[in-house]
C-alpha cells in the first residue's frame, strides 16, 4: 500500500471505496492499486452490513447512517420497523438497536420528546 497522504492516491482510493459500496458495480481491472484497494474495502463494508453480493442484492440497503438511526431509536426506546430487510440485515440491525437499548435513559428520552414537541415535531 502506498502513501495514503498522497492526494492522488487518496482520491483514487476513496473513489474505489465509494464504488465498492454500490452492489451494482463491478471492479474494473484496469484501475490502479489505490482504486482496487478502496473498492475491495468498500465491498467488504457493504457485505458486512448487507450480506454477500453473490447471494443477491436486498430490497433495502443498510448503510452506516441506517445503523446509526437504529442505534438512536434504541437509545430513545422507540419501536423499529424492519419490513423489507433480509434476515442477515435484521441480525446486523438488531445488534445496533440492542446497543442503543442498553444505553436507553428514560429521563433523556422524555426530555428529548418534550423538546421535539415544543418545536412541532411528532414522533410516532
Amino acid at each position: 500500500m502506498k502513501n495514503i497522504f498522497n492526494p492522488v492516491y487518496r482520491e483514487d482510493y476513496l473513489e474505489g471505496y465509494s464504488n465498492g459500496l454500490n452492489p451494482y458495480l463491478k471492479i474494473s481491472e484496469n484501475k490502479n492499486e489505490a482504486y482496487i484497494l478502496g473498492f475491495k474495502q468498500g465491498r467488504l463494508d457493504y457485505e458486512r452490513m448487507n450480506g454477500k453480493v453473490a447471494y443477491g442484492i436486498p430490497q433495502l440497503i443498510v448503510t452506516n447512517k441506517v445503523l446509526e438511526d437504529f442505534l438512536l431509536a434504541g437509545m430513545l426506546g422507540m419501536d423499529i420497523d424492519s419490513d423489507g430487510y433480509t434476515a442477515f440485515q435484521i441480525d446486523v440491525i438488531q445488534k445496533w438497536y440492542q446497543s442503543g437499548v442498553e444505553k436507553y435513559n428514560a429521563t433523556q428520552s422524555d426530555y428529548l420528546h418534550s423538546i421535539l414537541e415544543q418545536n412541532g415535531i411528532e414522533i410516532a
